[in-house]
This record gives structure tokens, sequence and C-alpha cells, in this order.
């Protein structure tokens, strides 16, 4: 079987767990509120999440939410409040989200099938809201894709790369430079929004060693370099427009190291083409999740 058809394969079955899981959700909000209260005296946090799959943390039990935005209980933004103390969260993360579903409804679907709309995210924004978390730009580059397209089996196939950078051009790339200013305008509606809000912006981790580890993970070594290059470019973006649009920027990357698809179960925080752990492919798992939820919450509690 290729390895195509093993990631939609898998993709097929968690959708159906997915489904199964949603029967045992909680609200993560509730959990938080419930553990978490505000001291007599101060104004409660205001927490909204907003972004794409790596912040909802599809395929990781329990579902929230609209199912199809596959929004776990334990992405980040959960495990993050319940952790620090926030006692308000309002999650709206959503798989397969772009900066255009900040402020436009996005539609949803399971394998193919309509599932609904999901409002724009904005809507979440309000003047009392302290704290915003956004990880957003995956889904405008199409990275995952890339990574899809990138599949090879055959060890000496030619490197998917020379489909996306022809005579000196990267595609790719100008994809990220063209969502730079879609970052910014995003970042800019936010603070329109919610002007006593502290924005921060992730960006993406570590997905695959440089050479990769083929065929443990199906790209060729030339290619899992090139294409975390990508992610990594699409990273500094992040950074620099983070810095230029009053939001902070909280990399992820780097404490990644020795922990990319190429590791073991219990090391890796992504999974890569076959996941090991319920998880979606190409995506954090619950430990990934966690992690960034460590990493993010201690730029919140240190201010």
């Amino acid at each position: 079987m290729k390895a195509s058809r093993t990631v939609k394969a898998v993709a097929g079955l968690c959708a159906l767990l997915s489904a199964v899981f949603a029967t045992a959700a909680t609200s993560a909000t509730a959990q938080a509120t419930a553990q978490a209260t505000a001291q007599p005296g101060t104004t409660p946090q205001v927490y909204v999440a907003l972004g794409d799959s790596m912040a909802s943390g599809p395929l990781i039990p329990n579902p929230t939410g609209e199912l199809a935005c596959a929004r776990s209980t334990h992405n980040y933004a959960h495990d993050m409040a319940a952790a620090i103390g926030i006692p308000v969260l309002r999650d709206v993360t959503c798989s397969g989200a772009s900066t255009f579903h900040m402020t436009n409804p996005q539609p949803l679907s399971i394998a193919g099938v309509p599932a609904g709309t999901a409002p724009p995210q904005f809507d979440a924004l309000t003047p009392d809201t302290t704290l915003v978390t956004l990880t957003i730009g995956g889904n405008d580059v199409g990275l995952v894709g890339v990574a899809q397209n990138c599949e090879q089996l055959n060890p000496f196939a030619a490197p998917c790369e020379g489909k996306y950078v022809v005579n000196g051009i990267d595609s790719v790339a100008a994809r990220t430079d063209a969502f730079a200013p879609k970052l910014a305008a995003v970042l800019a509606g936010i603070h329109q929004r919610s002007p006593q809000a502290r924005v921060l912006v992730t960006g993406y981790g570590l997905y695959i060693k440089a050479g990769g580890c083929w065929p443990f993970e199906p790209l060729l070594g030339s290619d899992a370099t090139w294409l975390q290059s990508e992610v990594d470019y699409l990273n500094s973006t992040i950074a620099t427009t983070a810095a230029a649009n009053g939001a902070t920027y909280i990399d992820v990357r780097t404490p990644s190291a020795g922990h990319d698809s190429c590791q073991g179960e219990g090391s890796r925080w992504v999974e890569g083409y076959l996941p090991l752990s319920l998880a979606a492919p190409l995506h954090p798992n619950q430990s990934g999740e966690a992690a960034y939820a460590r990493i993010i919450g201690a730029v919140v509690a240190n201010g």
C-alpha cells in the first residue's frame, strides 16, 4: 500500500474514532472555571484561543465544540488554562483554518461530507479579553499538502523539492511571503477588538530532523531537510511580523529538538505519516500539545 493511501486510511479511521470519542467529550472551559477562580478584588482573565489544527489538537481525546473542527480538550489552550488557573477560556481553534477564517465563516466537513460551518474566529474576541493565543499560517502556505505530495517510498526517486523550487524560485517560500501581510492584518484586528489583550503568536514545531529517517518516515533525506526549512522560514516570518505588530512570538521549534517525528512513541511531540498514537498525521500529539502548553504557559506566568 502506498504511503499516501495509508495516510488517507488513517485519516478515515481517525474520523470514525473522533465521532466515538465525541460522546465522551467534556467542556474544558467548564473544567478550567471550576478548577481556577479569580482572586478577590481582581478581574478574571479572559483567554481566547485562535488558530488552526496545530492549536486545535485533532484526534487527541476528547473532542469538544464543533466535531469537524477536531478541537481537543487536551490541546495547548485547554492544558495551559487548567495548569495556570485561567478561569475563562474561549477556544475557537479549528482544523483547516487560515487567516481568512478569522473574519469569515469556515465551511466544515468530515471525510468529505459537509458538517456545518464554524463562525468567524474573531467572534470570540470581546473588549474584556485579556489574553489571546494565535497559531496560524500552515494552511495559508499549504505545508501539509506539500508534505503529502513529497511522500516517497522509492529511495532512487528525484527529490520532491524540484517540484516547488524551479529556476531558483521557491513557490512555497513565496506563499509564506504572501502570508505575512495577512498575519499583520489579523493582529491589527485582534488589537482593535480586544485592545487590552496580551497577544501571543506561536510558531510551528520541529516536524522532522535534518536528513530525515527514511523509510521510517517516507521522505527522502534532502526533502526532509528542505521541508523543515520551509517550516522554519514560516516561523521566522511569523516572528518578524508579530514583533512589528504588537504581539509576542512563542518559539516552539527550538525546544522541540529531539521530539520530531523520527523519534519513538514516548519521545515524539508530532506524528509522522503513520501516527503511533491517537493524533492526526503530520500534527502534534497529546505530548506535543502538553509541551506547547508548558512553553506558552511559562511566558504567560512570567508576564
